[in-house]
């Protein structure tokens, strides 16, 4: 993947930087890259503490700043093709969180959605994340470890639009979105549940594979970590929606 791995060398120094990084939180720089505008959501583990935002608007070219615990866990995703219904509730076509207002407050993404995961300071004092499809696909999404001290810091994501692109099988109601195998279908060899809930027996489907060769970086199914965890010990990110080439995005983000 053109990242190096983390060599054991690295460990008692990154302890250090696991007890520093408490200290002083995480920012993660949420930028719309879009052009139109997207409501970001965010929805934290079930043994963190819900952020003080869970879910705000974000207009075509313009970013925001939200600062993270370093023991935070969670997931954000975007939302878009928002706006009242006839009841007066808030509500998105893709991406909605079910609150019924732009603050998520503890609700998760309806899929299909396109998923940023992190968990924040884990083990060895390394943050974990990754860009996963595994719930389906609705935006384009780059994200960018900025200062990090250690791990495979590399950018991961998924740069494409795939819903044009989307099998028919899989599209969303309305044709938004590219859904899941697992959600489009409920076979437990897509959901890798059931008799298919161990690496073992639940291997990569056609469908999955679709998401993998499209997004090479991203999570495909339950079972793809080798290709998709990154790792990096007291990092800001940058998540980018709707993101440029790779190689723009990180010279940009490199000569900031």
């Amino acid at each position: 993947m053109g990242c190096l791995h983390l060599s054991s060398t690295f460990l008692s120094f990154l302890f250090l930087i696991s007890l520093l990084s408490e200290v002083n939180p995480a920012s993660f720089k949420i930028v719309n890259r879009c052009r139109h505008t997207i409501w970001p959501g965010f929805l934290s583990g079930a043994n963190t503490p819900q952020l003080p935002t869970t879910g705000f608007v974000l207009n075509p070219g313009k970013s925001r700043t939200v600062t993270i615990p370093r023991s935070w866990s969670g997931r954000l995703w975007g939302r878009a093709l928002c706006g009242q219904d006839s009841s007066g509730k808030f509500v998105c076509l893709s991406g909605d969180c079910g609150s019924g207002q732009i603050e998520c407050s503890g609700s998760g993404a309806k899929p299909p959605a396109t998923l940023a995961e992190f968990t924040l300071n884990g083990d060895g004092g390394l943050d974990f994340y990754d860009v996963s499809l595994v719930d389906g696909y609705n935006l384009p999404m780059l994200v960018v470890a900025k200062g990090g001290k250690g791990g495979n810091c590399c950018a991961t994501g998924c740069l494409l639009d795939l819903n044009g692109a989307c099998p028919p099988q899989l599209r969303g109601d309305g044709g938004v979105g590219c859904r899941s195998a697992c959600e489009a279908f409920g076979d437990p060899q897509y959901c890798c549940s059931g008799a298919f809930g161990t690496p073992d027996v639940c291997h990569p489907s056609v469908f999955s594979l679709f998401f993998k060769h499209a997004c090479p970086r991203a999570y495909s199914y339950a079972y793809d970590d080798v290709t998709s965890t990154y790792t990096c010990a007291g990092a800001d990110y940058v998540i980018i929606f709707c993101p440029p080439p790779y190689s723009r995005v990180l010279f940009a983000i490199s000569s900031a």
